[in-house]
């Protein structure tokens, strides 16, 4: 077979295999729309990728990596994350997974210093073979909203008598303003305004932080949670005094028989722990089951989140593991979790 980047030409079959492998993905289907949104206008750039093509032109596999960027001390750490990796039925057990795998980590190792990804128990081990580092479970923090609906539906999952989540987000009776509506009436190229200067405070407090956290624009935001074709992501904001004091996104989901508000990203100003337990607060009016987030340790929601009705959920949580492109464990990776600081929509599988 040949190995060769992935190319534009190639969506409408990428779209196919991708389908065939993985079904619908978050959405329900593979669009081209969801593809181009997150792999070709993504503010950290074009995901690298590469197919392998038989010898009569059909694609039998396809591995991308979606472009990163964290910060650790205000250093800016270049990163990729394996996404959308797929090999066609009649191609399975040939090793193509393997060798798209290996072959584009030494593609990338030149501008890149960090591979990172959160798979699942079937895949760990795979990814254990080919040198990820296992970094530890990132945990999942739950505020019951319907006390008694969130235990019937725990006890249905954990009985396994639950049915299969449905692909769709679930954001019907969400209360909560759209995302995209509230980026379109900010600044379009986000250098002022609001969100901007809220963003920029953060940053600056922040420089001082070893821990790797993901690279926040508002043209990042924007992308992220305005822009995602088919993901229905709502916006909480607080405002003080005329100004904007925090913002926060997620998601009205499916979780089998349970509705959850999945609390993907809260920024508020340094020390302001009255904002964060706000939106914290607030993401519980979502009309869902349930809120999930992840709070980091030392920052301004982990602060507030006792106090706001948020514990860690005992069983829930993502495996992280993580490499550099050319070998061991790569910027971070040997701190394990605690090395990251981390929102739940960084991790978030989108």
């Amino acid at each position: 077979m040949l190995v060769r980047p992935w190319v534009e030409g190639d969506l409408p079959e990428l779209l196919r295999l991708l389908t065939a492998s993985l079904a619908g993905g978050p959405t329900g289907e593979r669009s081209a729309d969801f593809f181009t949104w997150k792999h070709l206008r993504n503010p950290f750039g074009v995901s690298p990728g590469l197919v392998a093509e038989t010898g009569d032109g059909r694609l039998a596999g396809v591995r991308l990596f979606l472009r990163w960027e964290y910060a650790a001390a205000g250093r800016p750490v270049r990163a990729v994350r394996p996404v959308d990796t797929a090999t066609h039925p009649d191609f399975q057990g040939r090793g193509i997974f393997r060798r798209l795998t290996l072959d584009l980590l030494d593609r990338v190792a030149d501008d890149t210093a960090l591979v990172f990804n959160t798979p699942n128990a079937s895949s760990l081990p795979g990814y254990l073979k080919m040198g990820w580092q296992p970094a530890g479970r990132v945990p999942i923090a739950v505020r019951p909203v319907r006390p008694a609906a969130f235990a019937r539906g725990v006890r249905a999952v954990l009985a396994r008598r639950a049915a299969p989540a449905p692909p769709q987000d679930a954001g019907a009776r969400c209360p909560l303003p759209g995302a995209a509506d509230w980026f379109a009436g900010q600044q379009r190229d986000g250098t002022a305004g609001p969100l901007a200067e809220l963003l920029r405070e953060r940053a600056e407090a922040d420089a001082g932080d070893a821990r790797l956290a993901t690279v926040r624009s508002a043209a990042f935001l924007r992308w992220r949670y305005g822009e995602a074709p088919g993901l229905d992501y709502r916006v909480i904001t607080v405002v003080r005094g005329g100004e904007l004091a925090g913002v926060a996104f997620g998601r009205p989901r499916r979780r089998g028989p349970l509705t959850e508000f999945t609390l993907a990203d809260a920024v508020v100003r340094p020390g302001d722990r009255a904002t964060a337990a706000r939106l914290l607060r607030m993401a519980a009016r979502s009309g869902c089951d349930h809120v999930a987030t992840h709070l980091a340790a030392g920052t301004e929601p982990a602060a507030a989140a006792l106090r706001s009705g948020y514990l860690t959920a005992p069983r829930a949580g993502m495996t992280l593991v993580s490499r550099a492109p050319g070998g061991g464990p790569g910027p971070g990776g040997a701190g394990g979790v605690a090395g990251w600081r981390f929102a739940l929509g960084d991790l978030e599988v989108f």
